[in-house]
């Protein structure tokens, strides 16, 4: 039976309603988590961790997609940071929780924030949850897939050790507040550097001497907060940043098993794996770098020439470390490729201890699976935030923001 010429008109309309609402995609927010010795938007002299002397938020900005940077611990555990994240974006007082502080020996609470997006986890006009994409850069990589878990699953523990009036939401569950997980260049199983987590103090010294040279700035004045409080290290009036990173180097904190040399070592990122899982509604996509190259008959990995000079010295030693001995995650030479920070094999997703899957290739996302996107042969650590790069990074990440845009809300 013929259609009615009153809905034959009405028909292409129709089609093409149904074709914008299509590629109008979903509009959440991208949430930029910075790793290992990050920092805040309003440290290092307004240079950026997104971008360097580009503001990738505000180029993302420019090109249309709502971008916000989370903050975190620069040398926290992901737990911790994880926490943290959700008080920053979310509002509140950072809650660690009553049976994690007690059990790892530091305060239950931190700071106190406004809130970067306090309609996060809400409604909107049209009654759809307010979410969110992740994008997570070295340890924010796992700090985002430890958030995502918490806020799906919650915590048992806490559950257990907290009354419920005094139970953060966070370790409630029952919150499907992330669209995706995007994680560049992240030490999933770990890094070979800090396999021994002696290390790490070192690598953050330099790290953080390297940047203030970049910059410009006055190594003992340098504008930058550990954000470590919740271990009694707050950085007091007038102390010297050397002061202040001194007595960070010295303490305790670093036999802990709540900070970040464990979580970044092979073996405490096994146990982590184990514990925070892929979330079956959330996108996972992953991307690796590589600015290392065989050399030698035993095809230790040396660096390209356009690794960034800092790096040298840490990619020398993760490209021809191995480790075997009992108890303890096994190093061997498909750990030798690298970025000048992370193992490259170790990027695609977690593997030792995680049930995940990972799905290489660039066919259309699943859903609670880890779509590896492949390596960018050539970059380091550092290229893929736009530090020390002359690559178009903005481009990049204005074709990675579009492409989580499409996802299906």
């Amino acid at each position: 039976m013929p259609l009615p010429k009153s809905l034959r008109l009405l028909l292409p309309l129709a089609l093409l309603l149904v074709a914008c609402a299509a590629r109008a995609g979903n509009g959440y927010p991208l949430v930029l988590v910075h790793g290992f010795t990050g920092w805040g938007r309003d440290e290092l002299l307004g240079f950026k961790y997104w971008g360097g002397f580009e503001d990738l938020q505000a180029t993302l900005e420019r090109a249309g997609h709502r971008t916000l940077t989370g903050v975190a611990g620069p040398l926290s555990s992901n737990w911790d940071r994880a926490c943290e994240l959700y008080a920053h974006l979310k509002g509140g007082t950072v809650d660690y929780g009553q049976a994690h502080a007690a059990a790892h020996g530091h305060a239950r609470f931190g700071r106190t924030f406004p809130g970067l997006y306090p309609d996060w986890g809400e409604t909107d006009g049209r009654g759809r949850l307010r979410k969110i994409h992740l994008i997570g850069h070295s340890q924010g990589g796992q700090t985002a897939r430890v958030l995502v878990a918490l806020l799906e699953q919650g915590s048992r523990e806490e559950r257990a050790a907290t009354p419920a009036t005094e139970l953060s939401p966070l370790f409630r569950g029952g919150k499907s507040w992330a669209h995706s997980v995007t994680t560049l260049a992240s030490p999933h199983d770990g890094t070979s550097i800090a396999a021994n987590g002696t290390r790490l103090p070192d690598l953050a010294r330099g790290v953080l001497l390297g940047l203030a040279a970049l910059t410009g700035a006055d190594p003992d004045e340098l504008p930058y907060d550990f954000k470590l409080e919740q271990w009694g290290l707050r950085r007091e009036p007038g102390e010297s940043f050397g002061a202040y990173l001194a007595r960070v180097e010295r303490s305790p904190i670093w036999q802990s098993r709540d900070i970040s040399g464990w979580d970044l070592s092979p073996d405490g990122a096994q146990a982590l794996n184990r514990r925070f899982l892929a979330q079956p509604e959330v996108y996972y996509f992953s991307w690796a770098t590589s600015a290392t190259v065989p050399l030698g008959p035993a095809g230790h990995q040396v660096p390209r020439p356009t690794l960034l000079p800092q790096l040298w010295l840490a990619a020398l030693f993760i490209g021809a470390y191995t480790r075997d001995e009992p108890g303890h995650v096994r190093i061997d030479p498909s750990w030798w490729e690298n970025d000048g920070l992370v193992n490259t094999r170790s990027m695609a997703g977690p593997t030792l201890g995680s049930p995940d899957r990972i799905a290489p290739g660039d066919g259309p996302p699943r859903r609670g699976t880890w779509n590896y996107r492949g390596v960018l042969a050539g970059w380091d650590h550092m290229d893929i935030i736009g530090i020390g790069t002359t690559r178009d990074v903005g481009g990049w990440y204005r074709s990675l923001a579009r492409a989580l845009a499409d996802l299906p809300p």
